[in-house]
């Protein structure tokens, strides 16, 4: 993380060198999109961390631990369609699942829906695509979920 941040930084100092007016308009813009997600995010990270409270551990792992069986593979994948949660809230909210016993191939089932079928934006959706394309879409996703999966859980048995 500390590697991505220097070169990050390395990057803007090399763009202010070579053009002063537009980084410091880049720079400006990113903080203005910054502070317009601030208050979703932080939001959503209030949610998660009060459902995480009032959800004990065991919870959580009867539904999405190892010792569930398919039956974690189902809820995480079900879970993951309903959630309207964005990506980069999604994977801290991983690593959370992960340690509280959460399989890593549940947890790629989960993120795999989360990021890729969308049963609550299907109005939007069908609005700008039609309603047979958002939901062929939205069914071929859920199923390239489950494959992802399947895959995972192969991978990890295997290895």
């Amino acid at each position: 993380m500390i590697a991505v941040v220097f070169i990050a930084l390395a990057l803007v100092l090399i763009s202010f060198l070579v053009d002063r007016k537009k980084t410091l308009q880049a720079i400006r813009k990113g903080m203005l999109q910054f502070f317009r997600i601030l208050p979703t995010l932080l939001s959503v990270i209030m949610i998660i961390s009060i459902v995480l409270y009032f959800v004990s551990e065991e919870v959580i792992i009867r539904y999405l631990g190892e010792g569930a069986g398919w039956e974690a593979y189902f809820s995480a994948a079900i879970l993951g369609s309903v959630s309207l949660i964005p990506g980069f809230i999604a994977f801290p909210l991983a690593g959370i699942l992960v340690k509280s016993g959460v399989a890593y191939t549940v947890i790629a089932v989960f993120i795999t829906t989360l990021l890729m079928v969308g049963l609550l934006t299907i109005p939007i959706e069908a609005k700008y695509f039609g309603l047979k394309t958002s939901l062929l879409r939205n069914a071929l996703s859920f199923l390239g979920a489950v494959v992802i999966g399947i895959v995972m859980v192969i991978i990890y048995t295997f290895t």
